[in-house]
């Protein structure tokens, strides 16, 4: 294993440079077995055999289906607090591309955005946690299914996570590519984008390419629909407010047929923005383009509005908290705090929700075969696996501090 390329201090980054290289071996093999979301069998009893070697004081199974939580006892609890640490664990249905040996097995499927690196961050920091227990209270790790595009966040929750486990702020963490490792980045407001899916079927007549008049035309309803809700976003948006209206995917008539104009065509596409008030202004001009659009060509059209994602807002107390404990570990330098946000989405939003808390990107850098996210190359850089898990151990020892440290 070789020594980190950044620098980094603290107590837990020491401790846990230890177990650094079983740590990578235990990432290594969450990379070749990936699972999609709620299907993360062997993830999950990876993740629970390692968490009850730690020590861990609880270990509860099953949450949100593949998801469990561990908690782990300060030397007191006298605080009463409890603090949350969250990892996805999921994969992502793509053919990975790499030719090292812990490629994924899976023909089809691929850690393609890191989730393994996350799970294996936060069991490093249980493994610190569960050995010297510095702090008064309770950690509660909690290792969730089904983040890419399933709401395993939201599934966790409608099964009882804060109800069963009294967490009174909530942190996670992913890494990115594009910051050089030993980087940190937040800021005290909006993290990712809400993410929205619209689907909107266009209804016309079909019939003979030759006659076109004696049909409805849907293939130029749908070209003039693309093009007129591109306007939305440039003509009714702020400048300085956020939105991106996308439309990705078309399908209509036979691509054999080259003579016949379809009776129906329909757009997939995507709506990402921060701000509630500009997301629901977005989902009413999309209506209304694609109703007066169809209507002035004589078709008619069905707009299908799905808010899948909201955006991910860190609250400002707990996102200088995080970028304190940050600076603490790589110094202050290295810490971005006020870090531009991404058009990605994420379903920690979802924890934000209900809980006050703060996401962080942990810089990775993009060396050899570490591409950006969701590309066939990518990896994990297993070198900020010690770094990740001080991140969140400080998170726990700063947040619940002993009475004689404080």
């Amino acid at each position: 294993m070789q020594a980190a390329r950044f620098k980094a201090g603290g107590r837990a980054f020491a401790h846990i440079t230890k177990f650094h290289p079983e740590l990578t071996a235990f990432r290594r093999d969450l990379h070749a077995h990936p699972e999609l979301g709620f299907e993360e069998q062997y993830t999950s009893a990876r993740i629970a055999q390692a968490l009850r070697l730690c020590g861990v004081d609880e270990l509860h199974e099953h949450i949100g289906k593949t998801g469990m939580v561990a908690l782990i006892h300060g030397q007191t609890r006298a605080s009463g607090s409890m603090i949350g640490l969250r990892a996805d664990m999921d994969a992502l249905p793509m053919q990975e591309n790499n030719e090292f040996t812990w490629k994924s097995s899976k023909p089809g499927l691929m850690h393609g955005c890191g989730h393994d690196g996350h799970v294996t961050m936060l069991l490093g920091a249980a493994r610190y946690l569960a050995s010297t227990r510095q702090f008064d209270g309770t950690a509660a790790l909690i290792f969730q299914p089904a983040e890419e595009g399933h709401g395993g966040a939201r599934v966790m929750i409608e099964d009882g996570l804060f109800e069963r486990f009294p967490i009174q702020t909530v942190f996670a963490m992913h890494n990115w590519p594009q910051m050089k490792p030993g980087t940190v980045g937040l800021n005290d407001g909006a993290m990712m984008a809400a993410a929205d899916r619209i689907t909107i079927e266009i209804t016309g007549r079909g019939g003979h390419g030759a006659h076109p008049y004696q049909t409805v035309d849907v293939v130029l309803v749908a070209g003039h629909i693309i093009t007129a809700v591109q306007g939305i976003v440039s003509r009714n948006v702020r400048p300085l407010d956020g939105a991106v209206v996308s439309l990705c995917a078309v399908q209509a008539g036979d691509l054999g047929a080259f003579s016949v104009l379809p009776g129906s065509a329909t757009l997939v596409g995507t709506v990402r923005s921060f701000d509630p008030a500009v997301q629901e202004m977005v989902e009413r001009r999309i209506q209304e383009v694609c109703n007066g659009v169809a209507m002035g060509f004589g078709a008619s059209v069905n707009v299908r509005y799905e808010r899948i994602y909201p955006a991910t807002i860190n609250t400002e107390s707990e996102a200088r908290f995080a970028g304190d404990v940050a600076a603490s570990i790589v110094g202050a330098g290295n810490v971005e705090r006020d870090l531009e946000p991404s058009m990605g989405a994420e379903d920690f939003s979802f924890m934000l929700q209900n809980k006050p808390g703060a996401y962080l990107r942990i810089g990775q850098g993009m060396g050899a075969g570490n591409s950006t996210l969701h590309n066939s190359r990518y990896d994990f850089n297993d070198d900020i696996l010690p770094l990740g898990a001080a991140l969140h151990a400080g998170l726990i020892e700063q947040g619940m501090p002993l009475a004689a440290a404080q």
